[in-house]
């Protein structure tokens, strides 16, 4: 239940302002009189201090009786509304407590209701709570005679589930019912609430505030009278008690002055009647001497200047010709009847210094903006189109900028007779017969462009009609440009750190010609424009050398796979060459890893860093390490790295690079990932349905402090499709990484059935319309599995003997596989890692042939962790000599580790002539 506020009027007291002295004479009788005639001039109705009061006499008591109406009916209406608001909260309360509906199926209502209605009634204020029967007998109610009396009063609404709600007058005054119906678990209606209360128990915020009221009209009327008292006294004291006499001679005075002033004054009544005019109006628009009386319009005036002077609309410093003068006129209206004043100053000699400080004013405006401007970009070709865009119109018509060839490609300039290109263009016009852009232009000796370049100056060309060295540069293409109408031109050299970047010229067809005043501003615009084009050129160099080295650690063609069909693109940020990378490792056994990762930073140090970080994760897959150990390595990695740099004082450390790290086999489709604050990747099955699977995030590299990395395992169907990127493709300014995310799945969606090239490009062109501010690796790849008959698979018992039937089984593989010649260098390498799994190592043991495009891969798992290692053996040794035959007859071999033991692993070529010299091998090391 709110509270009515209550409002009342603020006073604030000023400062009282102390007496002036009176002369000497005045004492306090004479003060006492003087405050005798200002009480009795208030109480005169006829004075304007009397009719002041009165007025405001009318306006605070009016304003009293409103407020004190509209508080009467607010509060009449608050009550009505809180009363209800009020009966019927109670009467849904007690219809829903528990227990109510139970009582009324009792079969005693009364005793088990009244007792609690009494108490509801006397806590909530209300005046009374009835419970009736469905048919309106009372249950309740605070006089028990009235208890089991039938009541006639419909209650249908209520018994249909909706509050009824009544207002009427009681013998208390008026008061508001309101009846809700209790419904038992079924739904059906068991009984009725009726609560009643009288508006005047919520009533009588009026009665608090009506003092305040009053209190506040009796401040206000003392404020007014007290106001009245002091404008009575205001206005006797501006007077002054001054008689006709004085109030004349001060007239001749104010007329004196008026004639006196240099400036002209003109008062008009509201008909455009001339009333008065002093000396310097006559002289300066030649007034006759009879003028005034007469309209405006009859004295000869010009029809703008006696338009503007009759309209009696007010005007400031407008300018108009009168005769070899420029007059600037005033106009204010004043008085209740619509006349104005208008006053006239001279203003040609003010105009002539205005107009060369607008001059002086714009040019410094183009100045501030030429620093604003210019420069906004690292692009030198777009540095200088801003300064063309910048002196076009308001320095020149035209404007042309050539460079330097090596400046366009970010190299330092050779000297002032290198070639120019001209590479911005900017006109008032598209027509003008101007060299185009990508011009090259080579100046003659005589030219005053090369002249500007020699010198180091800017050369001013005044009338190019006249310039012989200009026009010998190229006649015919110099006749046309003079005929279309330019005639001057400013050529300033763009120089930056004593060295000429190129050359800007200003040419004017429409403007007045170029002047010895414009050589400054010319200049300035093209000193500035140097530095921001030297800085672009720098910054070119910068980002090429930087693109060159990234380009050179990214991954060039990657390889061809029969388990993967692998897409790629990489786009460097707007800003630069970032420290994002991906790429495709084989691995032994036609397994495959795929690794994204990102360098946070641009710039030449996170390509070196992420090159750095590529050559390292090379290295690992190398030893064929699982995810989780390989970022674990990687992470290692980068803290050592960044404590050599805090270590040599270098503040540029690897702090937020991440990693993703894939394995997939084609044999199995199982595909194990690890992360580090990298995200994750989304996965497309072959029906088409795109989602984002849960792989477990280890803190970024270099931050982990040592936590584990964990791993998840996918099993892939053949044609399903991995998407790795960075977050470069999702994540931007102004949208939610979720946003991002939501748009790849549609990106991937629309790009089905596309080849994993055709989605990259179809990703980039939804998610990158506008370019992004971050650098971004995008890797997608399509899985394959290898046909179950390209793999065979043998048990191997713990008995040398098997090593024979191991043999002979694989060798009728190869015959299968159409591969007989091959059998002997396989048995061989069979022989020797069966034998050295039976006797130095552990069960299971196990043998996998696999056939995959143009090599032969034999593997040999056993229950040890044991690593062979290769050494050279003896004339005089009976052993040691296998493994360097495995690994002279193979392409490559080596271990990896598994959950269960290890694999020893060999790969073959099957191209021709790969098992040719065994025999002369075998003689020269045996």
């Amino acid at each position: 239940m709110g509270k009515l506020g209550q409002y009342g009027p603020v006073i604030r007291g000023g400062d009282r302002v102390p007496p002036k002295p009176g002369p000497p004479e005045a004492g306090p009788e004479a003060r006492h009189h003087s405050a005798g005639r200002r009480v009795r001039s208030l109480l005169k109705p006829r004075s304007v201090a009397g009719q002041v009061f009165l007025l405001q006499l009318v306006v605070v008591l009016l304003l009293i009786a409103t407020a004190v109406v509209a508080l009467v009916l607010q509060d009449r209406n608050r009550a009505i509304r809180e009363a209800g608001d009020r009966s019927l909260t109670v009467a849904e309360t007690f219809a829903n407590a528990p227990g109510t509906a139970e009582a009324m199926k009792s079969k005693d209502p009364t005793a088990a209701l009244q007792p609690h209605a009494e108490v509801v009634r006397k806590k909530t204020g209300v005046d009374y709570v009835v419970a009736l029967s469905p048919y309106g007998f009372r249950w309740t109610h605070p006089d028990p005679e009235q208890i089991g009396k039938h009541v006639s009063t419909s209650y249908g609404e209520a018994l249909g589930g909706e509050p009824h709600q009544t207002t009427f007058d009681s013998s208390l005054g008026k008061a508001v019912d309101s009846t809700v119906a209790v419904f038992d678990d079924k739904g059906t209606a068991v009984g009725l609430i009726t609560v009643g209360v009288t508006v005047d128990k919520v009533a009588g915020v009026v009665q608090d505030q009506l003092p305040v009221i009053f209190a506040a009209g009796g401040v206000a009327l003392l404020l007014a009278a007290g106001g009245s008292a002091l404008v009575s006294g205001r206005l006797r004291r501006q007077t002054g008690g001054l008689g006709p006499v004085e109030m004349t001679r001060m007239y001749e005075h104010h007329d004196a002055v008026l004639h006196a002033v240099r400036e002209g004054v003109i008062i008009l009544d509201g008909d455009g009647r001339l009333l008065l005019v002093n000396d310097e109006a006559r002289r300066l628009v030649a007034l006759p001497q009879e003028a005034e009386g007469r309209p405006v319009t009859e004295l000869g005036l010009s029809p703008a200047l006696a338009a503007l002077l009759g309209s009696g609309r007010a005007a400031t410093d407008t300018v108009f010709p009168a005769g070899d003068i420029l007059l600037a006129v005033n106009v204010r209206p004043v008085g209740p009847k619509g006349g104005s004043v208008a006053t006239l100053r001279d203003t040609t000699e003010l105009r002539a210094l205005a107009g060369r400080a607008d001059v002086a004013g714009g040019r410094l405006q183009l100045l501030y903006e030429a620093s604003t401007r210019i420069g906004t970009t690292l692009d030198v070709t777009r540095t200088a189109e801003e300064l063309a865009e910048v002196a076009v119109p308001r320095f020149a018509d035209f404007a042309t900028i050539e460079l330097g060839e090596p400046v366009l490609r970010g190299g330092e300039p050779t000297g002032a007779n290198m070639e120019m290109h001209r590479i911005a263009a900017e006109g008032i016009r598209d027509d003008a017969p101007l060299y185009p852009v990508g011009t090259r232009m080579p100046y003659v000796p005589g030219n005053p462009v090369a002249i500007g370049m020699t010198a180091g100056r800017p050369v001013l060309v005044p009338h190019l009609a006249m310039a012989d060295g200009w026009r010998a540069q190229d006649p015919e293409r110099a006749q046309q440009v003079i005929e279309y109408g330019i005639h001057s031109m400013i050529s300033v050299p763009l120089r930056a750190r004593g060295q000429l970047l190129g050359v800007v010229d200003f040419w004017r067809s429409e403007q007045d010609p170029f002047e010895s005043d414009d050589l400054s501003p010319a200049e300035e615009l093209a000193a500035r424009a140097a530095v921001c084009i030297d800085n672009a050129r720098r910054y070119t160099r910068e980002h090429t050398t930087a693109v060159t080295l990234q380009r050179s650690l990214l991954p060039g063609a990657l390889p061809e796979l029969s388990a993967l069909e692998v897409g790629h693109r990489y786009l460097p940020a707007q800003a630069g060459v970032g420290g994002d990378w991906y790429d495709v490792i084989p691995l032994p056994g036609a397994r495959v890893a795929l690794v994204v990762g990102d360098v946070v930073g641009h710039g030449l140090h996170a390509a070196a860093t992420m090159g750095r970080l590529r050559t390292a994760v090379h290295n690992f897959a190398a030893l064929d390490l699982p995810p989780d150990e390989l970022l674990a390595h990687l992470d290692d990695l980068v803290t050592r790295i960044d404590q050599d740099a805090a270590a040599e004082g270098n503040t540029e450390a690897v702090t937020g690079a991440t990693c993703l790290y894939a394995v997939y086999d084609p044999v199995s489709g199982r595909c194990v990932l690890a992360r580090a604050g990298h995200p994750g990747p989304a996965l497309v099955s072959p029906d088409g349905l795109v989602t984002f699977p849960d792989i477990p995030v280890a803190p970024p590299l270099g931050v982990g402090g040592g936590l584990p990395v964990e791993t998840a395992e996918l099993r892939l169907a053949a044609d399903s499709r991995l998407v790795l990127y960075t977050d470069g493709l999702v994540e931007a300014r102004g949208r939610d990484i979720d946003v991002g995310l939501g748009m790849l799945k549609e990106a991937i969606v629309h790009a089905d059935g596309t080849t994993p090239d055709d989605t990259c490009q179809a990703v980039l062109d939804t998610m990158l319309r506008t370019g992004s501010s971050d650098d971004v690796a995008l890797l997608v790849a399509r899985t394959r599995l290898l046909d179950p008959e390209q793999v065979a698979e043998w048990e191997v018992p713990d008995d040398p003997a098997a090593v024979a039937r191991i043999r002979a089984e694989a060798t009728r593989r190869l015959e299968t596989w159409g591969l007989g010649e091959a059998a002997f260098t396989t048995e061989l390498i069979l022989s020797e890692l069966v034998t050295n799994a039976i006797r130095y190592g552990g069960s299971p043991i196990g043998v996998r042939l696999l056939r995959d495009r143009d090599s032969l891969i034999c593997e040999v798992g056993d229950g040890t962790s044991t690593s062979p290692h290769l050494r050279r053996a003896a004339f005089t040794d009976e052993g040691g000599r296998g493994l360097f035959l495995v690994a002279q007859m193979s392409r490559r071999w080596g271990t990896r580790y598994t959950d269960r033991g290890k694999i020893i692993w060999a790969e073959q070529a099957l191209d021709a002539g790969s098992a040719g010299d065994l025999g002369a091998l075998l003689m020269a090391d045996l």
